[in-house]
């Protein structure tokens, strides 16, 4: 207690040993500086950005440039490379078209002995002279079918060397209506077309003279057409 009574008086003192008005003097001194001190204080904050700590500065190397030589680039084929096999598709399974038609009967045959035929030499062929080694029958017009025809038809045409058919040509073309086959046969070419694409397809024994196979010409071949009757 005793300490803070001589405080006390030493400030009392001190207070009445200052003049009158310098603590009025004093405050508005510090007021005058203040914006000088703040002045200071910006300035030493600019220099301070300006030329303080910057961080680390990270220093490279420079590369060289580097330059890739030029190179032919090769490209290589295979030359022994085999294609791909294709795949073998086995054909569909189609069954034969079913026809409701009527039983046909058709027969080929030699030409009657009786006819003569002009083979350019004037000789005369005799029957079984030329029988064909492989004949197909052929197919009965379906016109000559509706209407109930039948007949024959008699061809000539040219075997060759190799024993196949050349320009084979109608001679007679003969035809009856098959519910009357007591009934004398009638000129007509319905047969005519279907003997001449069978013909072509007749194939025979080459002929051989002196040693060398020869073509014959104007062999004759009768194909008949008949109707079977229903039982």
């Amino acid at each position: 207690m005793a300490k803070n009574k001589e405080l006390d008086f030493n400030l009392e003192d001190l207070k009445n040993f200052l003049p009158e008005g310098a603590e009025e003097q004093k405050r508005w001194g510090f007021i005058a500086l203040a914006p000088f001190v703040g002045f200071l204080l910006f300035v030493f904050m600019v220099l301070l950005v300006s030329t303080g700590d910057a961080g680390d500065i990270v220093k490279g190397r420079k590369i060289g440039d580097v330059i890739m030589p030029d190179r032919e680039i090769e490209t290589l084929f295979d030359d022994d490379v085999e294609p791909p096999e294709e795949p073998e598709v086995a054909p569909p399974d189609i069954a034969p078209p079913q026809l409701d038609v009527q039983p046909i009967a058709v027969s080929a045959s030699k030409a009657a002995p009786d006819i003569n035929f002009n083979q350019g030499s004037g000789s005369l062929f005799r029957d079984g002279e030329y029988i064909p080694l492989f004949k197909v029958q052929p197919v009965y017009p379906r016109r000559a079918q509706e209407r109930g025809m039948e007949g024959y038809v008699i061809v000539a045409f040219t075997i060759t060397e190799s024993g196949t058919i050349e320009e084979p040509y109608v001679i007679e073309g003969k035809c009856r209506n098959a519910k009357n086959r007591d009934g004398a046969y009638n000129d007509c070419s319905m047969f005519n077309s279907a003997t001449l694409r069978a013909a072509k397809k007749l194939k025979y024994k080459p002929t051989v003279r002196d040693g060398r196979a020869v073509a014959v010409e104007d062999v004759p071949h009768k194909f008949t057409y008949e109707i079977e009757e229903n039982s």
